[in-house]
């Protein structure tokens, strides 16, 4: 029986995505679920949707429900996190500062501004946890959600005596998907290695029984004006690589796109498209409840969840290949030790096991250097509540620098520090 602990179960309609998994996958329907989050409310909805769901599948699993985390992580086995701390408050704050200044961003969850300030305010929640699970579940997986996941797991290696933490993400195994289909091949057909930061991974191998089908794909994108149009393609096309990312995302992670009118029309980039989703989120939220009061349920619909199939491999031993986040120590040579890298793993009932690529394409390691480098200083600020170091990674982040100068980085990141005031690291507020 495993005793599988949800961190910011609030965020509901993740949590029932990964219950849906966890309560129909085999061997896992009579695990311990245990839920936690800061918003009582929020708790109260999770918990309700989580015994309705079990009551609805016939299943021993059992439901707890702690405000305390401490108390919820004693004994855990594994810990999915997925806390948005400020929520979206926060996010707008984000989002609307920067705005005032001119700076674009699209998501602002990863990189740029709002991806630096998202850190800030998460590192020392997950420094905490993690030294609660080095003293409470020192055997316990970390399975990490949130963004920036390439600052958020680093700063747990780096924070705290906890290293079992593995950050996992949608990207990768969706941009897979989506290539093979342009080229009208089976998915289970198509040999893939793909590997890099999360969010910036490239597909370094994209072939079929020896045929190289990355010809193939520039074919298809050359003859639809529409893929042409995308930051996807025109990464492809100069890089030499596909990368994971949608492109409204992989924009704000590069210099050359928000910046400039131009290019924001003609790829069709989305500024703010996360506020918006967020509010969709939030409408979703409402209408759980309403459903949970009228006694209708939600909907269980098994999401193939990376962290449930990572679960149920090592339960039960059905080997999987997943790309988690990890620390790199030497899995990707030319990028930093330390770093948080982006690979293929093989998991069954011995772990999480991450592959060795070796050298990336060097432009695509110098590409990936320059996002790890904000994230480096991002974390260290955080770490040593060192202040100048939140200056120093605005200053180096690709779309922050190319549209703003210095002064008036250094005066965004000051506003920036006084709205999320008392969520920022000790020593980095004044």
């Amino acid at each position: 029986m495993a005793r599988i602990v949800f961190i910011g179960a609030g965020s509901v309609e993740f949590t029932k995505n990964i219950l849906s998994d966890v309560l129909t996958l085999p061997g896992l329907g009579d695990s311990t679920l245990v839920l936690h989050d800061i918003d009582r409310e929020r708790l109260a909805t999770a918990e309700a949707m989580a015994n309705w769901m079990v009551r609805h599948l016939g299943l021993p699993a059992k439901v707890e429900a702690h405000a305390d985390r401490r108390r919820a992580v004693d004994g855990a086995d594994y810990v999915i996190n997925e806390i948005a701390v400020g929520g979206f408050a926060a996010t707008k704050i984000d989002f609307e500062v920067p705005a005032r200044y001119g700076l674009r961003q699209t998501i602002a969850d990863t990189l740029g501004i709002g991806g630096i300030f998202r850190a800030l305010r998460t590192i020392p929640v997950m420094v905490a946890l993690g030294d609660d699970l080095a003293e409470l579940a020192p055997h316990a997986l970390l399975l990490n959600y949130t963004n920036p996941m390439s600052m958020i797991p680093r700063a747990v290696y780096a924070g705290t005596p906890f290293r079992n933490v593995v950050g996992v993400c949608h990207s990768v195994r969706d941009t897979q998907a989506r290539l093979a289909s342009l080229v009208g091949v089976p998915v289970e057909e198509v040999g893939f290695v793909t590997a890099g930061v999360n969010h910036q991974a490239f597909v370094l191998r994209f072939t079929r029984d020896g045929e190289d089908l990355y010809p193939r794909l520039a074919e298809v994108i050359d003859a639809d004006p529409a893929l042409r149009r995308t930051v996807r393609a025109e990464i492809f096309q100069r890089f030499g690589h596909f990368p994971t990312e949608s492109s409204v995302h992989g924009s704000e992670y590069l210099p050359w796109f928000l910046r400039h009118d131009d290019q924001v029309e003609h790829f069709g980039i989305q500024i703010g498209a996360y506020l918006e989703w967020s509010q969709e989120n939030l409408d979703g939220y409402a209408e759980t409840v309403r459903r949970l009061e009228a006694g209708e349920g939600v909907e269980i619909e098994p999401a193939s969840e990376l962290a449930s199939e990572i679960i149920h491999s090592i339960e039960t031993g059905t080997r999987r290949v997943v790309h988690g986040n990890v620390r790199n120590g030497g899995l990707i040579t030319n990028l930093p030790e330390d770093a948080c890298v982006e690979v293929p793993c093989v998991v069954d009932r011995s772990g999480v096991r991450p592959t060795r690529i070796g050298d990336l394409p060097p432009q695509l390691a110098a590409l990936n250097r320059t996002f790890l480098n904000v994230g480096e200083l991002t974390v260290r600020a955080a770490l040593e509540g060192r202040r100048e170091h939140v200056y120093h990674a605005a200053m180096l982040d690709p779309n922050t620098s190319a549209t703003l100068s210095l002064s008036r980085i250094h005066d965004l990141v000051d506003d920036m520090i006084e709205a999320h005031g008392d969520a920022m690291p000790a020593g980095i507020r004044r």
